[in-house]
């Protein structure tokens, strides 16, 4: 055993030494050095490779059980692919991130032995077919193939998939996948998300049965809140590959733009009822889909339905999976130039091991498995048949960005006199994405689309200002992005139809038909401090976007005490904004190192500092005055747990511990009656459906809100709340509102029952908004709306409708007709949006409530929520 121990050992330091050298050639001199000085010793390592390659375990030879008799915990998974990587020299298992948990994110790479000793050269001629990196790529041309596993921890089937797919690739007798690698690189990211992923495993080997019951009742087929579908943070990540805020996506996302495949499977899984999906997509494609992009989804459709026809496997395809919202696991490759692709296995979260679906036939794992390796490896074969064809259609589609773009729109300007740490985030956001922009060379006079007012209008171009043509390698990405309209084929979407990033950020921006290049490099206007007393009377600090409120955040932390000016005011020749945070000598005398602690957070946050010597102000009221209000640092509770929409929930705890740092103390539901409230000054209610709120627990919500409590309540948790005794949001507006929508309703109702039955989920979304924007009227003087503008543009993804208040301020609404200025809705519901309630605050007693109809943390890439939803927590009912 020592021996073979020994044996073993040398052979893997071998493979390893002989994997750089083939990958770099400045290792090749060193190598041969070694095999000729030590020529005895070096044959035995030899011989051991040879014994150690022929060693290569199936995963049921090394897990010790067939896959498919139990689900594989994640870090069994990395134990095989580091024993596949250890034993063959012509794979690569690289490690490219960490969990929130601390669990490795890998990735494996496997070709020939002859692709992988120019694997590097392989990997920057695709990217100079791009235009990512410069120069002319070689002529080879091999196809690149990236699969994407459980990106959705629940979908479990994908996992165990993933070793078998992995073996049989790297597997040396087997023919077929070795032609195959002759002309293709395949990656492989096992578990995208090994955090939910965990969850789910864990949660299923606790509970299940032995055998495994079929009985869909059982426990083991009903996950507990809240799943096992997302990461840490309950962020669904197949939501997240275009705005990248979680940290598993950024750490993917740049090992991908550094591959940049042809070929993209996501694999998951739907309901088990469901038979396989694979492409060809439904409609709606976006326009920005190439022919080749279609007419490959269909060729791998076909290819795929020889092999489940061959097995009698039910499938289906272009139905329910769409290719336009830009952030899946297959649009955004799309987008990106490969040919993106969903594959769905039915199974899911009540899967388990065996389920028993609506036929009354058994569903197991080793089915749901087998279906994603099959489809798997046909994929492979049928991109390795049509490798020349891939690699030149690939760079055909970038050859066209480079020079041809399609879009009407072909520059998007950030004008400079946004607030620059908005430009500074979008410039962050670009460069995640790699996507080129910087400042014009001169300044001109234009005309282009105002997305401000929704106009075609003269402007002047700035040196300042940032542009963003589409003349580069992720022009059709950009496009969708921030195109001021996006082209909707079929309102039958799977997700939102909206998100547009410029309204994200409010920001002034323009988009034009003429290219506009970059002259010189982006930079973010330096922040430059320069304090004049050495013990100013006042600090104060503008107050305009996140970064603000997370140093608002670190002050507090810091035992600080903070006042924010209700009203406009001018000092030392500056001007100030409602919301600006002052910080003076005064009450913070307890404070050690007072003077020094604020300029170095303000230093480090990056904060421009304002000082002054007096709090006598030339315009406005004084620093001493009423209006300027001391901050309370907010005690927080958030509800969480069963009845809570996870995501939501996830979202509201994401921001404060990951964007803004502050503490939260989250309060799980099956508690919440044994808290005592009064420890806590603001309470949070993310969205969800409450049948926990009944009379009595409104009634002591109320009486703790009454004694100087926050309640905020988000999106569908205001059903809980609606028309209830003390709380003052109502449904409608008037009697005569009412009566007109009964006359609406009933006619309606007459046309409903001669509908065909065909038509029948097109009338149900004719009651939907599939995430539309709006612009909202803005009272820009309430503390909710510090920090904003007069106009707000909200990511609607609900069809609540609410009336004003009547006793309370109506902060922002949509007024008189409702029309999206981007995205679909519902033609029924979108009448019932005319004049109605977005945010608004009511004050009851010594506390408040803030009603946010719209959710404005949503995925946490709608940006200027982020400020309102920040308001309501730090600033009103100060």
């Amino acid at each position: 055993m020592r021996l073979k121990s020994t044996v073993q050992f040398f052979g893997e330091r071998c493979i390893r030494l002989i994997k750089l050298a083939n990958s770099n050639a400045c290792y090749q001199a060193p190598l041969k050095l070694f095999m000729k000085q030590a020529l005895p010793l070096a044959a035995f390592i030899l011989i051991a490779c040879v014994v150690n390659a022929q060693k290569l375990l199936s995963p049921e030879e090394f897990l010790g059980y067939e896959l498919g008799e139990r689900f594989t915990p994640h870090y069994r998974m990395v134990e095989y692919f580091t024993h596949v990587d250890e034993t063959m020299t012509n794979v690569e298992v690289k490690q490219y991130g960490e969990t929130f948990e601390h669990r490795p994110l890998l990735y494996a790479i496997v070709t020939s032995p002859e692709n992988f000793k120019n694997l590097e050269q392989i990997r920057k001629d695709n990217l100079k077919r791009t235009g990512l990196l410069e120069g002319t790529p070689g002529s080879e041309k091999k196809a690149i193939v990236w699969f994407s596993y459980n990106v959705h921890g629940n979908e479990a089937s994908s996992l165990e998939a993933s070793l078998l797919t992995f073996y049989e690739l790297a597997n040396p007798s087997n023919t077929k996948t070795q032609e195959w690698l002759k002309n293709t690189v395949v990656i492989l990211d096992p578990c995208v998300n090994p955090d939910g992923r965990d969850r789910y495993v864990n949660f299923y080997t606790q509970y299940f049965n032995h055998p495994a019951n079929l009985d869909n009742d059982g426990k083991e087929h009903h996950e507990p809140w809240p799943g096992g579908r997302t990461n840490h943070y309950l962020f669904d990540l197949n939501r997240d590959w275009a705005w990248g805020t979680q940290k598993e996506t950024q750490h993917r996302l740049k090992i991908y733009n550094e591959w940049m495949p042809h070929v993209h499977v996501d694999f998951h899984e739907q309901g088990f009822n469901s038979p396989y999906y694979f492409a060809p997509a439904a409609e709606p494609y976006h326009e920005v889909v190439s022919p080749w992009q279609r007419e490959f989804q269909v060729i791998i459709g076909k290819h795929n339905a020889k092999y489940f026809d061959e097995k009698g496997w039910l499938y289906f395809t272009k139905e329910v999976f769409d290719l336009y919202y830009p952030s899946y696991g297959d649009t955004y490759p799309t987008y990106n130039g490969a040919v993106g692709m969903t594959y769905e296995q039915g199974g899911g979260g009540s899967g388990g091991l065996s389920v028993t679906t609506k036929e009354q036939d058994p569903l197991t794992l080793k089915d749901r498995l087998a279906h994603h390796h099959a489809s798997g490896l046909a994929t492979i074969e049928i991109s390795s048949k049509n490798s020349t064809r891939l690699v030149e259609e690939f760079e055909k589609y970038f050859r066209e960005n480079l020079t041809n773009p399609s879009s009407p729109y072909k520059t998007y300007i950030i004008k400079a006199d946004n607030d620059p740490d908005k430009i500074s985030q979008l410039a962050e956001w670009m460069d995640l994405q790699a996507i080129g922009y910087g400042h014009p060379a001169t300044a001109k006079s234009m005309r282009g689309f105002d997305y401000q007012n929704q106009t075609t209008i003269n402007f002047n171009l700035s040196p300042d200002d940032v542009v963003v043509n589409i003349y580069q390698p992720k022009s059709r990405f950009i496009t969708t992005i921030f195109e001021p309209q996006s082209k909707l084929a079929d309102s039958l979407t799977y997700d939102i139809t909206a998100w547009n990033l410029i309204y994200s950020y409010n920001l002034k921006a323009f988009a034009v038909n003429e290219r506009i290049n970059v002259g010189r490099k982006y930079q973010r206007k330096a922040v430059v401090n320069s304090v004049g007393a050495a013990k100013p009377y006042a600090y104060i600090f503008r107050y305009k976007s996140v970064k603000d409120v997370a140093f608002l955040a670190e002050l507090m932390k810091n035992g600080i005490k903070v006042r924010a000016a209700e009203k406009s005011f001018s000092i030392n020749g500056e001007n100030f904004e409602p919301g600006a945070l002052i910080v003076t000598q005064r009450n913070n005398e307890r404070v050690a190192n007072f003077d020094n602690t604020i300029q170095s957070l303000a230093q480090r946050m990056s904060r421009e500092i304002f000082t002054s010597p007096t709090g006598f102000v030339s315009k406005g009221k004084d620093v001493g005055a009423e209006a300027v209000k001391y901050l309370k640092p907010p005690k927080v509770a958030v509800l969480f747990g069963d009845q809570t929409n996870s995501i939501s929930a996830g979202e509201t705890w994401h921001f404060f511990e990951q964007q803004i740092h502050y503490p939260i103390t989250q309060i799980g539901t099956d508690y919440f009656d044994d808290i005592d409230l009064n420890k806590y000054t603001v309470l949070i209610i993310p969205e969800g459906s409450y049948k926990m709120m009944e009379d009595q627990q409104l009634t002591r919500i109320m009486n703790w809100v009454s004694k100087g409590g926050k309640l905020i309540i988000m999106g569908e948790a205001l059903n809980a709340f609606v028309e209830k005794k003390g709380y003052g949001l109502k449904r409608y507006a008037s009697e005569n509102e009412k009566n007109d929508a009964e006359k609406k309703e009933k006619l309606q109702k007459e046309k409903e029952l001669l509908r065909r039955y065909e038509d029948a989920e097109r009338y149900e979304i004719s009651n939907v908004i599939s995430g539309a924007i709006y612009n909202v009227t803005l009272d820009s003087s309430h503390p909710l709306a510090f920090g904003i503008q007069d106009s707000y543009y909200t990511l609607k993804t609900n069809e609540l409708r609410f009336a004003y208040l009547e006793k309370g301020w109506n902060v922002g609404v949509i007024k008189g007709v409702a029309k999206p200025i981007q995205g679909f809705a519902g033609r029924h519901v979108n009448k019932k949006l005319d004049n109605s309630l977005v945010f608004g605050v009511e004050e009851k007693g010594d506390g408040t409530i803030v009603y946010l109809v719209d959710n404005p943390l949503f995925r946490s890439f709608w940006e200027s929520g982020k400020m309102v939803f920040s308001n309501a927590v730090f600033m009103v009912g100060q």
